[in-house]
């Protein structure tokens, strides 16, 4: 799950007067039914308003929705990577990233509306997840921000896609912010949930308010090896904690929950997940390879390409994005969900894939 310093349950209270309405525009407007009511947030140009209602996982409309097809596997750097690909091979590469604890079934009904746009869908399991494997028995199983990006660049490079559209929610939203700054010659626009999300470990070990500390719980928890121990013995009880605090108003069906829970069996899944957030607490050493990298985005360097953020109510009374706005420094735009959770993608397709039609479109 990503930082955003609050608990879940002030998230939840603070919600409603947090959260405002934000407008999207043409692009898959034809091809999409009307979208969460968003307003503009100051600074930002003023678009047309639409309204919709949050996808609601056990409803006929949610039963109607397939998963992604089969998954193709191909080595990729240190990896053989797991991905699903939609859409034409000729058209725009989007990479639609996921986080913990997600998978690439958060994507389930993003990726047929940007198929059917004309765009080459690529959704790839993150290291630790599904069925993306590590090639050598001997590497270190790292969950380190920098080594994420380091995977999704060395996949781009295998599947021979020069620059690409990044889209993403929690570990994914900082890949993708990740990439933008390190490779921007990469990237031809992002989305990033919840904004800018790269951490800064200096600043990491900064105490926060108690209420703030509270909604940390999992990963100081995560920072024992009793926490550890208990990641791996009911790591599916603990997603689905994670996703019912998280989203309280997605009303997510078992099977819904099921298909993305069998990517928490991957053999490394525990070790990646634990590393990551221990790594962001300076509880665990990252690879000195990647030094240099993390070093620059320890500088919290802007973000320079075309760019939406969106905001739901998960980030409650931080949803203005004003914390955040000034390190977009390219064509930017911030969006801000009402009555959506963390899983944006999931809970808002059609706002989600339309925010990837107009970044494209920057």
């Amino acid at each position: 799950m990503s930082n955003r310093a609050s608990s879940t349950v002030e998230r939840a209270a603070r919600a409603a007067v947090a959260a405002v309405s934000i407008a999207i525009s043409g692009g898959l407007a034809a091809l999409l039914p009307p979208v969460a009511a968003l307003v503009t947030v100051s600074g930002c140009a003023t678009e047309p308003t639409a309204q919709a209602t949050p996808r609601d996982a056990g409803s006929s409309k949610q039963a109607a929705v397939a998963p992604l097809g089969p998954v193709k596997q191909i080595d990729a750097g240190v990896l053989n990577v797991g991905y699903a690909e939609v859409g034409p091979v000729g058209g725009r590469p989007v990479i639609l990233l996921h986080g913990w604890p997600y998978d690439i079934h958060s994507y389930d009904a993003v990726a047929p509306l940007l198929a059917s746009a004309g765009y080459r869908v690529i959704v790839p399991y993150l290291r630790g997840y599904g069925t993306t494997r590590f090639l050598s028995k001997d590497t270190f199983r790292n969950g380190q921000q920098a080594v994420v990006a380091v995977d999704i660049v060395a996949l781009m490079d295998a599947l021979k896609i020069d620059k690409a559209i990044l889209a993403g929610f929690d570990w994914g939203a900082r890949t993708a912010d990740i990439i933008a700054v390190l490779w921007p010659e990469r990237t031809k626009a992002i989305v990033s949930v919840s904004g800018y999300l790269i951490t800064n470990l200096k600043a990491n070990t900064q105490p926060l308010p108690p209420v703030a500390e509270w909604g940390w719980w999992y990963q100081y928890y995560f920072a024992t090896e009793r926490g550890r121990a208990g990641y791996d013995a009911n790591r599916v009880e603990f997603a689905r904690l994670i996703w019912k605090n998280c989203s309280p108003m997605w009303n997510f069906d078992d099977a819904t929950f099921a298909r993305t829970a069998a990517s928490f069996d991957n053999p490394d899944h525990v070790a990646i997940v634990i590393h990551n957030y221990r790594w962001r607490l300076s509880l665990a050493p990252g690879d000195p390879q990647y030094d240099g990298l993390e070093g620059r985005l320890n500088e919290g360097p802007v973000i320079t390409v075309p760019a939406i953020s969106i905001a739901s109510d998960f980030d409650g009374p931080a949803a203005d994005g004003s914390a955040y706005a000034k390190k977009f420094t390219g064509k930017y735009s911030h969006r801000i969900l009402k009555g959506i959770g963390h899983n944006v993608p999931e809970e808002a397709p059609e706002a989600f894939a339309q925010a990837v039609v107009d970044a494209d479109h920057y």
